[in-house]
């Protein structure tokens, strides 16, 4: 069954049981709906005067009615760009070749501009079909599954964690992250997604009451939005399929994700070994559900304020403020801590 837009009942039950005092997993309960769904109604909704389901519910319509942003490579009549960018990918040229070739063709047109993760995002989206089929042959990495091989009708599009680019292998800028999930003992049940930045070892983490594709996207895109925009550049993940909402992710933050080899934990060597200190306190076998997200807060400032020798015994809280302060990162750890 897909999503259900809450109704204004539902509200009028959720304004009734935060008067009573229950808590957002008790007024889930009753409604029968996930907590996180209560968690995201409060907070798109909140007020000074609390929450009031009329109110809600009127800005929540006028919301939906809302028209949505143009997409730049939509399927319409006369889209120059669309029609440039299929003619190219036709020639093989790849998505990061189609981007620099019209930014430097149209240098003084934005509007002709398109990104590369646009690009892979248009191509994940096609429903299945011949023009999908064509479009995955064409592209370099057709996103290679478990086995080696990826079908034509793959659902979604994988970036090799070989074309990101070399600034991100080098640790230089900041904005360059690995991810991953912690699983709980439940099958299919709550999750931890951890997020971990390359330069300066900033962790965090966000509770996940599903580790599904969609759970995984909303929670790594709550997470990420509070990042400034230039330090969302990549993201390095592994093959789960929990990241196959990633184009929306691309779409909504602007952060390109890439996929590792089958089998490689080095090549996010970073997450491996945040993973084992996470273990101390995050047994395996844990059941995550009990968990808040305040606890993980918790976690991760622990994670954070811990001197680390890579950064010359400075802690990620301190490279992380001081290159908000437009410090460099050498200039940070030269001096520790």
């Amino acid at each position: 069954m897909g999503y259900r837009h809450l109704s204004a009942q539902e509200r009028e039950q959720i304004s009734r049981g935060l008067a009573q005092g229950l808590s957002e997993r008790a007024i889930a309960r009753l409604l029968d709906r996930s907590p996180s769904t209560i968690c995201r109604e409060l907070w798109r909704h909140r007020h000074p005067e609390g929450y009031r389901a009329v109110r809600a519910h009127e800005r929540a319509l006028h919301v939906r009615t809302r028209p949505r942003r143009a997409r730049k490579l939509a399927a319409r009549p006369h889209n120059w760009l669309r029609h440039t960018v299929l003619r190219k990918l036709r020639r093989r040229d790849s998505p990061q070749q189609i981007a620099g070739w019209l930014r430097r063709t149209y240098p003084d047109q934005p509007e002709r501009w398109v990104s590369h993760q646009t690009i892979y995002a248009a191509i994940a989206i096609l429903p299945k079909g011949a023009l999908k089929r064509e479009l995955l042959r064409y592209l370099r990495h057709e996103g290679k599954a478990g086995s080696g091989q990826a079908s034509p009708d793959q659902p979604w599009v994988r970036l090799s964690i070989h074309d990101r680019p070399g600034e991100a292998t080098s640790r230089c800028p900041p904005g360059h992250w690995e991810g991953d999930l912690l699983l709980g003992k439940a099958a299919g049940g709550a999750a931890v997604g951890v997020l971990l930045e390359r330069v300066s070892r900033h962790v965090r983490l966000v509770k996940l009451e599903r580790h599904d594709a969609y759970s995984t996207y909303q929670g790594f895109k709550r997470k990420l939005a509070r990042v400034p925009a230039h330090w969302r550049k990549t993201l390095a993940y592994d093959q789960g399929s929990e990241m196959a909402e990633h184009a929306r992710l691309t779409e909504q933050l602007g952060i390109a994700v890439y996929f590792c080899d089958p089998h490689s934990p080095w090549q996010r060597a970073g997450c491996e070994n945040l993973n084992g200190l996470l273990r101390q306190y995050l047994p395996k076998g844990m059941d995550m559900a009990g968990l808040t997200q305040t606890e993980l807060d918790w976690i991760a400032n622990q994670l954070n304020g811990r001197p680390r020798k890579t950064l010359n015994f400075a802690t990620p809280n301190e490279v992380w403020r001081a290159m908000l302060n437009g410090k460099s990162f050498e200039d940070t750890v030269a001096l520790g801590t």
